[in-house]
Order: C-alpha cells, then structure tokens, then sequence
C-alpha cells in the first residue's frame, strides 16, 4: 500500500521551507530503517517524484531589503528639515503666496519619488543578481504602490525627527530611535529574531510591508488575497497617521 502524506509549508519562511523537511526526511529515515529490519510486507518511502523550485537564501531576503532600502528616507527627510529650518528657508517661505498645504505637499511628493528610484534600484540590482519572482505585472504594481505609501510613514518619522533635532547633524543621529526598529524587526532581519521580538514587531509598519511583499513575490499570493488586502490596510493607515502627526508637530513647533 502505497501512501502520500502531503507538507503544507510557508514558501515566503526560510526556517520552514528549508529546515522542517530536512527534519521530517530524517525521521523518516530512522524509521525506515528501524522498520526495515523486521520482515513485513509495509514498505515506507519518501515520494521522489515531485519537482520543487529550490529557493535561495537570498530570495528570502529580497522582499525585506525592498523596507529596508525605504527606511533610510528617515534620515534624508530630518536633515532636509532641519537644515532649512537652520538656513531659514521656512521663514522666507511664509512670506511667499506658497501655503503650508502646497509645502508640505510638495515635500512628500518629493520624497515618494525618491523612495519610488530607491525601490526601483534596489529591484534591478535583486533582478540581476537572480531574484525573478513569477508574478503578474499587477503584482508588481501593488508591491511598488505599498513602498510608496510606506515612504508616507518614512516622512513623518523625519518630521518628528526634525521637529526634536537643533541641527541636521544632531537630527542625523537622533533618526536612528526610529530607523533601528523597524530594520530590526521590520525587515528580512525579524524573521530570526525571538518569538517575542516577532510580536512586537506587528506594531510596526515596516513588518506589514515586508509580509506583503513576501506574500507577492514567494507565496504568490493573488492582489486581492484577504491577506494582501489586510496588510496594505493597515500600512495605508498607520502611515498616513504617523505623517499626519509628523506634519502637526513640525508645524506647530516652528510655526509653519
């Protein structure tokens, strides 16, 4: 009697696709060995006929190393503002027919675009290097759209960061109180860390941007999965929160 045990694993985990059937090959092994010895008519084999596409550690990074390129905007965005503060460019701003509204406008725009050359760097770089996910445009259309709109967080921490900081070298520094945790816990790096640093890392934005990318590019989920759409939910919300409050800071404390 011939039977067929199927593994349901996570392809977007490196510990599950690469260490947990290594594993159970063991066990099976022991036991068929074990069992071998006794002559009975049961015969226990592992099932050789089934191709699977071997997964680089790399390509387990890739997704997070799209977060993780974003995250640095922290730094970009509290030294642009914080050195125009330092050169008084905001208080010949105020004197110009230019709103707060079309400022701070102008300036997130300004920024998703780096982010967007940022992510489009680092993709080409990933492509060449050999990480080809066999997706749809569309998905990569969703992928880039969620970067995008993580950039909107990425803004509003360097506004909190720029409102606290008296100098761009100083704001430079104090960047890291908000970059570190989400490189840390955020990215490709959190899924090595403890079962207690993972949930704490579900506060953060950056873990929702790399789940979905992971969910795209190796699970291969569709754009409309439940899971997808819960993820860009909660990105879309938390971020634009988190730049609302940074834009409220900023303008309050130096009277944009």
């Amino acid at each position: 009697m011939n039977a067929t045990i199927p593994l349901h694993i996570d392809k977007g985990s490196v510990v599950a696709t690469q260490a947990i059937p290594l594993i159970i090959q063991q066990v099976l092994n022991a036991f068929i060995g074990n069992t071998q010895q006794a002559s009975t008519p049961i015969s226990l084999q592992i099932a050789s006929l089934i191709e699977a596409k071997q997964v680089s550690s790399f390509e387990f990074m890739a997704p997070g190393m799209f977060t993780f390129a974003s995250i640095f905007l922290i730094m970009i965005v509290a030294q642009s503002f914080t050195h125009d503060h330092e050169i008084g460019m905001l208080k010949r701003i105020q004197v110009t027919p230019t709103t707060s509204t079309e400022f701070m406008t102008s300036q997130a725009s300004s920024y998703m675009l780096i982010a967007l050359i940022q992510v489009i760097m680092v993709f080409v770089s990933a492509y060449l290097i050999g990480f080809k996910p066999n997706i749809d445009f569309s998905a990569y259309i969703l992928a880039f759209t969620i970067v995008l709109v993580f950039s909107l967080s990425n803004v509003g921490f360097g506004l909190i960061t720029a409102t606290i900081a008296k100098t761009s070298s100083a704001a430079t520094g104090l960047a890291f109180i908000f970059v570190l945790p989400q490189l840390f816990l955020g990215t490709f790096i959190g899924a090595s860390l403890s079962s207690t640093a993972q949930i704490v890392s579900k506060f953060i934005p950056s873990y929702y941007v790399t789940n979905a990318l992971t969910s795209l590019f190796l699970r291969g989920a569709a754009i409309t999965s439940q899971s997808i759409l819960l993820d860009f939910t909660i990105v879309s919300i938390s971020c634009i929160a988190i730049l609302v409050i940074g834009i409220i800071l900023y303008a309050k404390y130096y009277e944009v």
